[in-house]
């Protein structure tokens, strides 16, 4: 069986990979221009695709028939060549979002969900949103319902976040602030890349479940796998390709005090994982050409604290990579954002008096520490997936935070 993916370069790498743990079949990603689509769809040697922008609508001509799905949406994802050579069109991209609304606690019948923009994955969170009996009402920028007066449906029991907006390299834009909807039940963002969207860690902060686009793009591979081998995928295959790809794009990230062990458990981390391993303060020092104590004294903290974002900003999207970051990085807002967003981030303790001050600027005494610490504490708990105590050994600490990296992985 040959199958593949046609359209925008984005995401192919992850497409392959998933269908290479789903199934069998050759899945090859397939270049075409604008102008070769229609000789390729009446003559080309495949029995499946995968459809992407710019195709999505394009390709409905060639079809013989729609499902109902893609029929409703007005746009096809996944093509099959049945045995009479005929081809059907689906979009498995509408049951890859009732995945994630699912995980999220969305049941839409008899509630109002907003749906956030006006494009095509707009239109597809309109049709699972309608198909399952609730009320979907689009948002945009210039439309009856936009983003000025969200206010007349603060009665809205879910929102779906059907934009680019909060995705890379654009990480530190929100939408909407969802403080303004203060009945939400339950977010969906579409975007996986970052994993937690700034949205979804406001959701989270509020107590709202949420769920981000991962495993819509997982389950929507799921189900056009389904369609190219008419069969089913195992539940417990579905899931384990899910947590293979999380797997690969999730990263570590290492907080806590000054002298906690962050780069010698990190490195030790990073072996264990198989992963690279960055020293947030090394890269400080590289950019700056000079140490971190001749920082604090040239620029001061304000300026160490700058120089420790930008760094951040380079390393934090960057999946697949264990961190040590630096002990007061928490301190801003926009850090702990950063960390979260494609890191599981531990924080790692040890006790004050365990601590080491010599060649670090703030931690200049055990008074200092301690002051420090009930500066800090709140800031790393709130920073945190999971705590690990730096006890024992390193090697044995390292052990523990690998656990608990992969058990945030799974989980």
């Amino acid at each position: 069986m040959r199958c593949g993916l046609i359209g925008e370069r984005l995401g192919h790498s992850h497409s392959k990979t998933l269908h290479g743990l789903l199934a069998d079949y050759r899945y090859d990603l397939i270049e075409l221009a604008p102008e070769e689509l229609g000789a390729f769809l009446q003559k080309g040697e495949f029995d499946g695709l995968n459809v992407t922008i710019p195709y999505k609508q394009a390709v409905i001509p060639y079809l013989r028939e729609l499902s109902p799905a893609a029929r409703a949406i007005g746009s096809v994802n996944t093509i099959v060549r049945r045995p009479d050579g005929t081809l059907l069109g689906d979009n498995t991209d509408a049951w890859g979002l009732g995945v994630i609304a699912g995980r999220a606690g969305m049941a839409f019948a008899g509630k109002k969900t907003l749906i956030l923009g006006s494009g095509g994955t707009s239109r597809t969170a309109r049709h699972v949103v309608e198909a399952a009996g609730g009320e979907a009402v689009t948002v945009s920028r210039t439309g009856e319902t936009n983003y000025e007066n969200l206010e007349r449906h603060a009665d809205a029991a879910y929102l779906i976040n059907a934009t680019p907006v909060g995705m890379y390299p654009g990480v530190q834009a929100a939408p909407v602030d969802l403080e303004r909807l203060p009945n939400l039940r339950g977010v969906a963002d579409v975007i996986y890349n970052p994993l937690r969207t700034r949205l979804m860690q406001q959701a989270r902060a509020l107590g709202i479940p949420c769920e981000g686009g991962l495993a819509m793009l997982v389950y929507q591979a799921v189900r056009a796998c389904e369609r190219f081998t008419a069969r089913p995928v195992p539940p417990e295959r579905a899931a384990q390709a899910e947590r293979a790809l999380r797997r690969a794009v999730t990263g570590l990230a290492l907080v806590g005090m000054p002298g906690a062990g962050k780069s010698t458990v990190g490195a030790l981390a990073a072996a264990r994982l198989g992963m690279p391993f960055v020293d947030l303060d090394r890269e400080i020092e590289k950019a700056a050409g000079m140490p971190i104590p001749r920082i604090f004294e040239t620029e001061g903290e304000a300026g160490f604290r700058r120089r420790e974002t930008e760094a951040l900003r380079r390393v934090a999207l960057v999946g697949g990579q264990v961190i040590a970051a630096g002990g007061g990085v928490v301190k801003r807002a926009e850090n702990r954002e950063l960390l979260r967003m494609n890191c599981v981030v531990v924080h790692l303790t040890r006790p004050i008096e365990a601590l080491p001050m010599d060649g670090r600027p703030l931690s200049q005494g055990r008074e200092a520490l301690a002051r420090l610490w009930r500066e800090r504490a709140g800031l790393y708990a709130a920073a945190a997936d999971a705590q690990v105590e730096n006890g024992a050994t390193a090697e044995a600490c390292a052990r523990e935070v690998e656990e608990a990296y992969h058990e945030a992985v799974c989980d």
